[in-house]
Order: C-alpha cells, then structure tokens, then sequence
C-alpha cells in the first residue's frame, strides 16, 4: 500500500456531468507528485477529494491505509490565492491552524518564527498581510500549511498569479522545505515546466480521467538550471505531447 492510495474515485456535482471518473493514484511517502491539464478536466476536484474537502461518490481515498473522510491536522492545503486573514499580523496568520485548535503556546510561536525565518521573512512577523509583496503572502501561506508539520500538503496552483522570478524562489523554497521534513506533496498546475521541475512523478489528467502518468528522474537536488538541460526539456515534451495526443 502507497502513502496516498486514491482508488477508483468519481465525483459529480449535483446538476453537472461527472467531474472524476474512476481516478486511481499512487503517491509515494516524501513524493511530490504533479497533476497538469486543462482547465475544468478535475484537478482541483481531485485535490479536494484528497483533501477530504469533498467525499468521493465512489471508490475510497487511504492514507497511511486510513480512509479520509474529512480535513485534519495530517493535511495541509495552500489554495491558489493565499487566503491571509487581513486583519491580523504575519505571525498570528501562521499560528492560525494552532489556534483554530488551542491557545499558542511559546514553542508554537517558537516554531512559525522558524518557519517564517525558513523562507526570508523573518522580519516581518509583525506586518500585516497588506504591507506584503505578493511573493511574501505566498511564503506566509506556505508557512501557515507547515505548521502543524502535515504529513501530506497539498496546493492548488498556489504561485500561478507571481512573476517568473519570485515564481522560482518559491518552487525551490518548497522543495527545500518539504525534502528536509520529507513532506509529500500533492501539487495542482496548469503549468508543465513547473510540473516537471518539482515532480518525481507528473500525473496528466482530461475529462476527470488520469491519462498519463510520468516519472522524473531528475534527482532530489534541482536547480533552477535544470530548466536550461536537454533532459528536462525532454520531460516536458513527452508530457506536451501526450496531451496533444491525446486532445487530437
């Protein structure tokens, strides 16, 4: 048995024809797989289903062999806009999913100035999300799924709406950060090259159906360079051209 087990899941909403059809995926503990396609093939539903934010109308999704059934402290989610709460400072956005739970305490505080120290921002605890570059509220919201240490994180196009620079830093941030904690992640993209850079394994999905589903072997160490080499351009192409394929 896998980390993540999904296994023969569909989903429809009430009203619409069926969104996932069938879907079973593998995902590796200390994986980072990628699922790319279109807009409205179910990807984000399938997250979702993961996520325990919606319930399968059939099949069944493990994880460690427990069935998910709704969201817990196991899973982290970072959306596709960073969601901070405006009213309150860096820190306490951080501290959200402790609080939601309890009152902090000095070693949960503790821990999200690391976090927050982790991914640059470490001066900037006490600002409030306004006063923050768009890159910065990524980084905060990244923080913020960290917290409670999730054994499984799972984002939803969390860096479409940034610039290609800041976009980087935060692929390597993440790769960095769940690597040394050996987090597995479920990554959501429209985005090929950035599927290809962060998976192990990039999963292509149409009509609510996985079609093809890649493995990467490009070591757990990537660099930015990487994106320049004829191996990853390779990658990309054969994902490119399923979905050709596959759309002709």
């Amino acid at each position: 048995m896998s980390f993540l087990d999904i296994d023969g899941v569909s989903f429809t909403y009430p009203g619409f024809d069926t969104v996932v059809r069938g879907v079973s995926w593998r995902v590796g503990e200390g994986e980072v797989h990628c699922l790319v396609g279109r807009s409205g093939c179910g990807k984000t539903t399938l997250l979702k289903l993961a996520a325990g934010l919606l319930r399968p109308q059939s099949g069944r999704i493990l994880l460690r062999g427990r069935e998910v059934k709704a969201p817990g402290p196991q899973l982290g989610f970072v959306f596709q806009q960073p969601n901070l709460l405006e009213w309150q400072r860096v820190i306490d956005n951080v501290l959200l999913p402790v609080t939601l739970q309890r009152r902090a305490g000095a070693q949960d505080i503790e821990r999200a100035q690391m976090l927050l120290g982790q991914l640059g921002l470490q001066g900037h605890a006490q600002r409030y999300p306004r006063h923050l570059s768009g890159g910065q509220q990524s980084r905060v919201a990244l923080a913020r799924a960290l917290m409670l240490e999730p054994a499984l994180l799972l984002l939803d196009e969390p860096f479409a709406a940034l610039d290609a620079i800041t976009r980087g830093e935060l692929q390597d941030d993440l790769l960095r950060m769940c690597r040394a904690r050996r987090t597995t992640v479920m990554f959501v993209t429209h985005d090929i090259a950035e599927a290809v850079y962060l998976g192990d394994r990039v999963a292509q999905m149409r009509e609510g159906r996985i079609v093809q589903d890649l493995s990467v072997d490009l070591g757990a160490q990537r660099t930015q360079a990487l994106r320049y080499g004829a191996e990853f351009n390779r990658y990309c192409a054969q994902v490119l051209g399923a979905m050709d394929e596959v759309a002709a």
